[in-house]
C-alpha cells in the first residue's frame, strides 16, 4: 500500500469496493458509449485540473488492431530489466480493474521481472481524487458530462504513475488512437501494431479509415515505429509520418525469417514452458530470444518492441541488448496463447483473447503448429459486435466439438446468437449458459489428449480464469 498522510487528512480515500462500483455505474466500455463522449479537450481539461501528471514521465504510446497489449508488455518487461521503474497501462482487464495498472520495479534480481499492479487502497485512493475533480468541473460548468470509464481510468493512472515517479511509462492505447484519451501525451515513441478490421462502429469501415484514426498517435517531428503489413494501411501510416515530420523507424531488422511450417521456433524453456526460440542481432550483438507469447504473429509484436527498446536507448535511457534479451525471456502476458497443462482429471487448456478475425487466424496457425494431432474442444464467446459469423468459419472448422456460451457482460453475444452466426460452419455446436457450465461440459466429455481452448473475448477467457484458478 502506497498512501501519504495528508491524502488521509482531506478524506479522498474512499474504499475499494465503493470506487469500483462508481467505475462500472458509468457503464461498460463500448457499451452505448455515445460518440461525444470520445473528446480529448475534456480529458486535457480534467488533467489539467490535477495538474497535468501525464507530463510528469515519459512515456510510449501503442496503438493497433492486435498485438498492442503483447508490444507493452514486452516493452515494459525490457525497460524493467534495464534497471527502470516502468508503469504500465493496459486494457481490457480479465479479472479484477487493478490489472490495467501496474508499476514494474526496475530493481528486482534476474529471473523475478513481474507486474506489480496498483493495490486496492491506492486505486480507492486514485478513484477518489479524480471522482472528485471531475464532479467539481461538472458542477462548475467546466465539463459538459462526468468522464466516461476509460477517461476516469487513464486519469487515475497517469495519476499514480505521476505520484509513483516512475521512470517511464507505456501506454497501450485502448481504441483507435486520435481521439483516445491516452492521446493527451507527448510520447518519446509512438508504436504502430498491426491494423484490421475492428470497431468498425466507431473507427470507420476500412482499413484505411482505421488506419487514420491509428495513426492519430503519430507527433509532428516524432519517432514511430512500426512494420509494413496491409497495403492500405501502409499507405495511410506513411503519409502521415511524411505529413508531420515524424522519423519512421522499421522493426523489420527483428522478425526473423518464418518458414511455412511455422513450428521451427518453438522450444523448451529451462523452466519446462513453452517458448518461441531464435538468436538475433540486436544492438551489435547476437542474443538469443525466447519468448513466452507463442504464434508467428507474435515474432512482428516483439520486434516492435524490440525497435521501440532499441530507439529508447539512443535516447539515452540505459537499455542494452542483455537487458532486452532479459525483458523478453521474462514477459509476462496472460490470455494470450497461454497453455495450462493437463493436471488430475482436467484436461490441458488454450487461453487465448482472440477477439475479431485477424486474431482468429492467428490462433488457428499456432494451434496448427502447436497441436497437428491432438482433439481440439472450443469453448467460445464472444460480443456481439464483434464478427462472430467470421470468426466461426476461421476456428471451427479446427475443432472436434464447440461449446457457445456468454460472459458476464451486456455486449455478449448469447449462444444462441453464436449458434446462429455460425450457421454457415459444420462443426457440431453445443450452449451453455454461462463459462462455469461450458467447463463443466468441455471437461465431462474431453478425451485424456483433448485440449480444451477458451476464447472469443477477452471477457470470457477472463470468467474462465477466474473460475479455474489461473495466475493473472
Amino acid at each position: 500500500m502506497w498512501l501519504k498522510t495528508e491524502d488521509l487528512r482531506l478524506g479522498l480515500m474512499s474504499s475499494y469496493e465503493t470506487a469500483v462500483a462508481r467505475m462500472y455505474a458509468l457503464g461498460h466500455e463500448l457499451a452505448q458509449t455515445p460518440s461525444q463522449k470520445f473528446d480529448l479537450a475534456h480529458m486535457r481539461i480534467l488533467l489539467g485540473a490535477l495538474d497535468n501528471p501525464e507530463r510528469r514521465f515519459p512515456s510510449v504510446l501503442i496503438a493497433g488492431t492486435n498485438g498492442k497489449g503483447s508490444i507493452a508488455s514486452t516493452l515494459a518487461s525490457i525497460l524493467q530489466a534495464s534497471g527502470l521503474s516502468t508503469g504500465l497501462y493496459t486494457s481490457p482487464h480479465l479479472v479484477r480493474i487493478n490489472e490495467r495498472i501496474r508499476i514494474m520495479d526496475g530493481k528486482v534480481p534476474a529471473g523475478q521481472l513481474d507486474y506489480v499492479q496498483i493495490d486496492d487502497d491506492d486505486f480507492a485512493l486514485m478513484h477518489g481524487l479524480v471522482d472528485r475533480t471531475a464532479e467539481r468541473l461538472v458542477g462548475e460548468g467546466e465539463l459538459p458530462w462526468h468522464p466516461s470509464f476509460f477517461e476516469m481510468l487513464t486519469a487515475i493512472a497517469f495519476e499514480y504513475f505521476a505520484r509513483r515517479k516512475v521512470d517511464i511509462a507505456v501506454l497501450e492505447v485502448g481504441m483507435g488512437g486520435r481521439l483516445d484519451a491516452t492521446n493527451v501525451v507527448e510520447p518519446r515513441v509512438s508504436v504502430i501494431a498491426d491494423i484490421s478490421l475492428d470497431h468498425q462502429k466507431f473507427l470507420g469501415d476500412t482499413v484505411a479509415e482505421i488506419a487514420s484514426e491509428k495513426a492519430g498517435i503519430i507527433r509532428p517531428g516524432g519517432v514511430v515505429v512500426t512494420l509494413p503489413q496491409q497495403p492500405q494501411a501502409n499507405d495511410v501510416i506513411g503519409n502521415t509520418i511524411m505529413e508531420s515530420g515524424a522519423r519512421a523507424v522499421n522493426a523489420v531488422p527483428y522478425v526473423p525469417p518464418v518458414s511455412p511450417a511455422s513450428g521451427e521456433y518453438l522450444a523448451v524453456s529451462a523452466a519446462k514452458t513453452r517458448v518461441s526460440r531464435y538468436p538475433l542481432q540486436v544492438m551489435g550483438k547476437q542474443i538469443l530470444v525466447e519468448t513466452p507469447l507463442l504464434g508467428r504473429h507474435q515474432l512482428r509484436n516483439v520486434a516492435l518492441a524490440i525497435a521501440a527498446a532499441e530507439e529508447l536507448g539512443q535516447q539515452g535511457f540505459p537499455v542494452t541488448a542483455r537487458a532486452i534479451e532479459r525483458g523478453i525471456r521474462e514477459t509476462h502476458w496472460p490470455g494470450r496463447f497461454q497453455v495450462v497443462p493437463a493436471a488430475g482429471s482436467a484436461p490441458e487448456y488454450v487461453f487465448d483473447v482472440a477477439h475479431n478475425p485477424a486474431g482468429a487466424w492467428a490462433l488457428r496457425s499456432t494451434l496448427s503448429a502447436g497441436y497437428p494431432d491432438r482433439a481440439l474442444t472450443f469453448i467460445f464467446g464472444a460480443m456481439r459486435d464483434k464478427a462472430i459469423g467470421e470468426m466461426a468459419e476461421i476456428l471451427f472448422p479446427l475443432a472436434d466439438r464447440v461449446i457457445a456460451t456468454r460472459a458476464d457482460n451486456p455486449r455478449s453475444a448469447s449462444p444462441e446468437e453464436i449458434r446462429e452466426a455460425a450457421s454457415r460452419t459444420s462443426t457440431p455446436i453445443d450452449t451453455a449458459p454461462d463459462v462455469a457450465g461450458a467447463v463443466a461440459m468441455a471437461n465431462t466429455t474431453a478425451r485424456l489428449d483433448t485440449v480444451v481452448v477458451i476464447t472469443g473475448s477477452i471477457y470470457i477467457v477472463g470468467d474462465a480464469m477466474r473460475l479455474l484458478g489461473v495466475r493473472i
